[in-house]
């Protein structure tokens, strides 16, 4: 008998991120090669000519996997009936524009898209934020996405997670397979904190096989921090490929059973584990079970460095949930 197919919803579906993360989803690189996907592509209407234009090529690619593709501006009409809501598009930050500001017009965004889940979602539904800044973002839509799980809702680190293996793997000198367990504690910010401490190399500890306290200390964590700055000076537009492969793999791997002894980084909603803030969306070590619900590693050891740049993302976090709530008029 045919499997039925998962409902994915991808907003932004104009934008460079969708536009690399669309075919591949529809080729089966997220639920598998025997599982049908039906693809709600959601945008702004001044964009719906381009979205129409990605479903041209869509059809001509003729993937076997694809059920059906619906195009819609309206997110009650997007999210109908979606089992997966994969939140890409958001307003970018311009130049002269405040934090308060972005997480103004993006808060208007992510409330009316939280609502439009709750009312017209699957009930199984998901929801994993792309679009920056995307904890916050996350946190905005879950607060307005009455009667949906908050243990459904998720916020993108796995860029980050990605980026701080590659550079690990460099100063190694071995292949990025080699890297495990690394965390991205905190915000999608410039104040996440990469944990080298509890990452292995080679199923070592990563401080035992790269020595170098002060460049795992002083330089590779503002690497990471920085990268998307970097990539923006060097390519004049943000990561698009990578945050489209990062988003994809982060979605492959909740819906896939960890490997033992493995974790990977994603923000979830905070009920204090490890001294954080209850009732944020931060970064946390985390695990698929085999029955496809999700744990948050437990007994990492954090010590006093890990401990202080833990608590600065921290910080900003509840600086932006006040800050997104002073804009909104509601509490988050």
């Amino acid at each position: 008998m045919a499997k039925t197919p998962i409902r994915v919803a991808v907003t932004g579906a104009a934008g460079n991120i969708a536009y690399s993360l669309i075919f591949r989803l529809a080729a089966g690189d997220v639920f598998g090669p025997d599982q049908p996907v039906a693809l709600n592509l959601v945008d702004i209407e001044p964009m719906l000519g381009k979205v129409n234009a990605v479903v041209m090529e869509l059809n001509d690619c003729a993937f076997p996997l694809v059920a059906d593709i619906k195009v819609a501006s309206d997110p009650m009409e997007g999210f109908k009936d979606c089992n997966w809501c994969m939140l890409v598009g958001s307003v970018p930050r311009k130049d002269g524009m405040e934090r308060k500001d972005l997480l103004g017009i993006n808060g208007k965004i992510f409330v009316g898209q939280g609502k439009a889940i709750a009312a017209v979602a699957a009930k199984d539904v998901s929801v994993f934020v792309v679009g920056n800044p995307c904890n916050t973002n996350c946190l905005i839509a879950c607060r307005n996405a009455a009667g949906v799980p908050e243990n459904r809702f998720y916020a993108m680190t796995h860029l980050d997670e990605n980026r701080a293996k590659a550079f690990l793997a460099e100063k190694a000198g071995v292949h990025v397979n080699e890297v495990k367990n690394m965390t991205i504690w905190g915000n999608h910010s410039s104040t996440q904190f990469p944990d080298f401490t509890n990452a292995t190399i080679g199923g070592k500890p990563a401080t035992d096989v790269i020595t170098d306290k002060a460049w795992l200390e002083n330089e590779f964590i503002p690497l990471v921090q920085k990268r998307g700055g970097a990539v923006i000076k060097a390519r004049g537009a943000s990561s698009a490929a990578s945050a489209a492969n990062a988003a994809l793999a982060t979605v492959r791997k909740l819906v896939t059973p960890t490997p033992e002894g493995d974790w990977f980084s994603v923000a979830m909603m905070s009920n204090g584990e490890y001294g954080t803030e209850p009732g944020i969306i931060t970064g946390f070590p985390v695990r698929t079970l085999a029955d496809g619900s999700h744990e948050i590693v437990k007994g990492l050891p954090i010590n006093d460095f890990a401990r202080a740049k833990i608590d600065a993302s921290i910080a900003e976090l509840k600086e932006e949930r006040a800050t997104a709530s002073d804009a909104l008029g509601i509490q988050l």
